[in-house]
């Protein structure tokens, strides 16, 4: 079930991945406003200061989310929904840096669909050329 408290969860660990190597891209930047709008949450005081960048968000903080919103037993909708909201921004500028790819290996080992971590790899793949290949083709 999606709540309000998911969503903004969802919205800081984004924003987390954005600052994960250092500095926000503009098109990391467009993405961010444009969700956190449509997911109702921008004037949140919580995420305002986030969404603005009066504040940079540490590796160990975006960490620290997603452990907090997968928690001990992630759903699979959940994971799903985190790897694809993540691959989108991070294709969003069209350049995956190095702590970028490290952020989506670390999550493929939170995969609750893999029995083994090549199957959870695989499943990252996946769902990173699927998002890859929809970013594409609007690209055309």
């Amino acid at each position: 079930m999606v709540t309000h408290s998911n969503v903004k969860q969802l919205v800081k660990i984004l924003i987390g991945a954005a600052w994960i190597d250092g500095r926000i891209q503009q098109e990391e930047r467009d993405y961010l406003h444009r969700v956190a709008k449509q997911s109702g949450v921008a004037e949140d005081p919580e995420i305002q200061p986030l969404l603005y960048e009066l504040r940079a968000v540490s590796a160990d903080e975006c960490y620290g989310w997603v452990q907090e919103y997968l928690g001990t037993r992630p759903s699979q909708d959940d994971y799903q929904r985190l790897i694809e909201s993540i691959s989108a921004l991070i294709y969003s500028d069209g350049d995956v840096d190095t702590e970028e790819a490290k952020l989506l290996t670390r999550l493929q080992l939170l995969d609750p669909a893999s029995a083994s971590p090549k199957s959870g790899y695989n499943n990252v793949l996946k769902a990173i050329q699927k998002l890859y290949h929809r970013w594409i083709d609007q690209q055309v």
